[in-house]
């Protein structure tokens, strides 16, 4: 048995020095009052006075590029980075070499996750124009969902067809997640800045170019389809005012439109391109200071749901040129729970609500099975931080294999001392132990 011991337990929008005993890969007890003696000679103690426990961080949306795109990153390295973050369950994309549009990719997935994963793990099945017979093959019970890339983006499993995106809409009876970007906005915008400043467009125009009518006109599509067929829609990184509106306040239990805000959106702004360039460039785009306040206030009133972070790395010499020849995506998984919870100690949200959006609601949300939570019963998935320890990110501490963060020189003033995975220690003092994860399990979504 493990025993934390007298740590700050942040969990349902209550704060309270407790100790959780773990046995085996459960939660066993969370205790409030004094631990009894008999189990604190049995168990091994961690004590955690000062520090903060809060349940596993839940990504959403993760690249982590294998198959086919190891030179970048893969399942291996980029899991390590997440365990070193207070990341302990992640959903990969498909837009791999080769994609994963067939259940036998699919597969082949989880294999890889089974042997080489750091972290908890599930898989999107991608969708494309002509692979429904495919998509209707997918158990439920083991996928976390359908990707349905709206807009284009890294690997182009582009959507463009009417009829088959009211077919996997109507027929496929899974969780449907997009990327919406209208492709139709992004090229009469493309067309213009051409004809104006040539062929070398600095990345300062990326959001003008992929603006927020190309983002809302595909948000809104989606939104469209999902209540014409009662579909359960999850719309992904999220980057305008206007889309918020889309959304609505109330339980997430109650809702089948849902909507994602990343932690590179909520802390860059279309003001940040001068300083840092293409490590900001992201499809969608970073927009406006006004976009990014109406995301933060859109997850605060509670139409926005989840807060993830479309981690993608990509080397730095991919990332080099105008905005044709220059990769978009960034890696930010190891960071992402840092980032937040600065955000937090700013003043622009509660911890509480950091822990709701980035472990409870994704675990409601995709209807996962036992985590999420501090709760008895419950897979010991847990973190420990030390709220009042600095922590710079420097090129000496990044796991990523990419090797380099766009947050690399800031200083938070959190550090993660220690991640619990399925009951076992899976990072501490800067180290990350040689433990694997566990297949994700779902409920009906």
């Amino acid at each position: 048995m493990l025993l934390i011991h007298h740590a700050t337990i942040i969990n349902e929008g209550n704060s309270f020095i407790g100790s959780v005993l773990v046995e085996n890969d459960k939660i066993k007890s969370v205790f409030k009052d004094e631990v009894p003696e008999r189990i604190r000679n049995q168990a091994r103690i961690i004590e955690a006075d000062g520090l903060w426990l809060i349940p596993g961080v839940i990504d959403d949306q993760v690249h982590f590029r294998e198959p086919g795109l190891t030179h970048k990153g893969d399942i291996a390295s980029e899991s390590r980075a997440a365990i070193a973050g207070g990341v302990t369950s992640f959903m990969e994309m498909p837009n791999t070499k080769p994609q994963t549009t067939t259940i036998e990719a699919l597969e082949q997935k989880f294999e890889l996750g089974a042997q080489k994963s750091f972290a908890n793990y599930s898989f999107y099945m991608g969708a494309t124009n002509d692979n429904l017979s495919e998509l209707k093959k997918v158990n439920p019970k083991n996928v976390c969902g359908i990707k349905v890339f709206m807009g284009s983006s890294t690997g182009n499993m582009l959507v463009d067809d009417k009829k088959s995106l009211s077919a996997i809409f109507a027929e496929t009876g899974m969780l449907i997640a997009t990327h919406c970007e209208k492709e139709e906005v992004i090229r009469e915008n493309l067309a213009h800045y051409k004809q104006a400043l040539g062929e070398d467009i600095p990345v300062k125009y990326h959001p003008l170019i992929r603006n927020a009518e190309a983002c809302y006109r595909s948000s809104a599509q989606a939104a469209e389809l999902a209540d014409k067929y009662g579909s359960r829609l999850h719309i992904l990184h999220l980057s305008t005012e206007k889309e918020v509106g889309l959304f609505e306040n109330k339980p997430l239990a109650n809702k089948k439109i849902t909507g994602e805000v990343c932690v590179h959106h909520l802390w860059f702004s279309d003001e940040d391109y001068e300083q840092y360039g293409n490590r900001i460039k992201w499809n969608p785009a970073i927009k406006t200071a006004q976009d990014k306040a109406a995301l933060l206030a859109g997850l605060l009133s509670g139409k926005l749901d989840v807060i993830a972070t479309d981690h993608a790395p990509h080397l730095m010499s991919e990332k080099q040129g105008n905005i044709f020849q220059a990769a978009s995506g960034g890696p930010l998984v190891q960071h992402s729970l840092q980032v937040m919870l600065e955000m937090a100690k700013q003043g622009k949200m509660t911890v509480e609500r950091v822990i709701e959006k980035m472990c409870h609601a994704p675990a409601e949300l995709f209807g996962i099975e036992k985590r999420g939570f501090i709760r008895k019963g419950y897979f010991a998935d847990l973190v420990l931080v030390n709220p009042n320890k600095p922590y710079t990110v420097s090129s000496e501490n990044i796991l990523y294999k990419c090797g380099w963060s766009p947050f690399e020189g800031n200083t938070f003033s959190t550090s993660i001392e220690k991640t619990i995975l399925n009951g076992s220690v899976a990072f501490e003092n800067g180290v990350v132990n040689d433990i694997r994860g566990e297949a994700l399990t779902f409920t009906a979504n």
